[in-house]
């Protein structure tokens, strides 16, 4: 039934955001035509959280060593935008756009179905 999921990021300089996750966070992409470029997201997971009114939307970027990761994207001159942070579901912390916009990026010590030997066909706990 669903295929996938295709997510947006709205902001205020889309041309120069497009280079940064592709040349520095070298996502893999497809040009839609005109530099209108669409990036493969690497396997994702969905989390539905109470909201006392309307809802909003967040997107993380997850990665399995934060701090290898930090280093890594220093190394490409990315601003690490927030110190890093223990939130109980791991350490976080957030990576700038080159619009100014940011994005987080944790490691995640829940459960995951993404984690070796997840199984995606469970349903989890009764």
């Amino acid at each position: 039934m669903i295929t996938g999921v295709h997510t947006l990021i709205y902001t205020t300089d889309a041309e120069q955001d497009r280079a940064f996750f592709r040349d520095v966070l070298e996502m893999p992409f497809a040009d839609a035509g005109d530099g209108w470029l669409i990036f493969a997201l690497p396997p994702a997971e969905l989390a539905l959280h109470p909201a006392d009114e309307g809802g909003r939307h967040e997107l993380y970027l997850m990665c399995d060593d934060l701090h290898a990761s930090i280093a890594e994207l220093e190394a490409k001159g990315v601003d690490i935008a927030r110190p890093v942070s223990d939130e109980g579901f791991g350490p976080m912390t957030s990576i700038r756009l080159p619009s100014g916009s940011e994005v987080a990026l944790y490691e995640p010590r829940h459960p995951t179905p993404l984690s070796p030997g997840g199984d995606l066909g469970t349903t989890g706990p009764n």
